[in-house]
């Protein structure tokens, strides 16, 4: 069996009309929870063009002026170790698809100050990271 190692994920925060898009999950990973398009960096992948695959993958929406929004190292989901890169993007154009049926149950636009209890991974990070400027979090492991 290989050693385990932290994994580069990508998120994207889209914004439209104040709103940030965010999908109830479906895949075992992060079950229930409400989330943004994103995935696992492929090699050789920049994070901006990550994001604009998953984006393309997921919810086939268009987005404009990508940049990178915040960086944290999270332990929330051990065992799974990932170094998660968080992507800002504004809406451009079309509504949201589901595209993977198996990982999403549907997408919707919410207030910032109204998003659902229950987010995946690093969306508190990225909220807060778009609203103070702060570039960098760390989430340890959930205590037992």
């Amino acid at each position: 069996m290989d050693e385990p190692r932290a994994k580069v994920g990508v998120g994207v925060f889209v914004l439209k009309d104040g709103k940030v898009l965010l999908g109830k999950r479906k895949s075992k990973h992060g079950e229930g929870e409400y989330g943004g398009p994103g995935g696992h960096m492929e090699y050789g992948e920049t994070a901006i063009e990550t994001a604009l695959r998953e984006i393309k993958e997921e919810c086939g929406i268009k987005v404009k002026n990508l940049r990178v929004l915040c960086v944290s190292d999270s332990l929330k989901y051990f065992p799974k170790h990932y170094v998660d890169i968080g992507v800002y993007a504004d809406w451009e154009a079309g509504e949201p698809k589901i595209l993977e049926p198996d990982k999403f149950e549907f997408w919707n636009w919410y207030e910032l100050d109204n998003a659902p209890e229950k987010c995946f991974g690093c969306f508190e990070a990225y909220l807060e990271a778009y609203r103070t400027g702060r570039h960098h979090f760390s989430f340890s492991k959930p205590k037992s």
